[in-house]
């Protein structure tokens, strides 16, 4: 189909989150720095990617209902198979969908701020404070995912 056409681009960030986890002693944590070190390189996936053609791809696929649509599924897709890793019972489902959750809205957001016309670099120390606030707060609520704990969900 046509969108399969446009989020080829993409497809292979799809299991991107379990590939991170997948044998993490602390699978959040190392979620949590994998996110850090994309926006410290500017990974168009963190929205933090002012490349005109990045910009264009993300206006283009936010800004067409039947893109955002199979965008969801794909994300869909990656919450169960960050779940899987994360050991598969309901437990593992539902911190798979706030870590996959958490990653999209703080992406968008930093997308939003550069497509409105700010510079990467006055974006850049807002998104990791917004990341580290993020991703603190999924640890409050998913303590079996951090250090010391097994890496499991519970």
């Amino acid at each position: 189909s046509k969108e399969d056409l446009v989020l080829y681009r993409i497809a292979d960030h799809e299991d991107e989150a379990a590939r991170v986890a997948r044998g993490a002693p602390a699978p959040l944590d190392a979620l949590r720095r994998h996110f850090l070190a994309g926006l410290e390189r500017c990974d168009p996936v963190t929205g933090l990617n002012d490349h005109p053609a990045v910009l264009a791809f993300h206006r283009l696929l936010y800004g067409t209902p039947a893109l955002v649509a199979r965008m969801h599924t794909q994300l869909e897709r990656s919450e169960a198979a960050l779940a899987e890793v994360l050991g598969g019972d309901l437990e593992a489902r539902l911190a798979a969908g706030q870590i996959i959750a958490v990653q999209r809205v703080l992406a968008l957001d930093n997308w939003r701020r550069i497509a409105g016309g700010e510079r990467v670099e006055d974006v850049r120390g807002d998104a990791v404070a917004a990341a580290e606030r993020a991703f603190a707060g999924l640890a409050a609520g998913l303590p079996g995912l951090t250090a010391g704990a097994g890496g499991k969900a519970e």
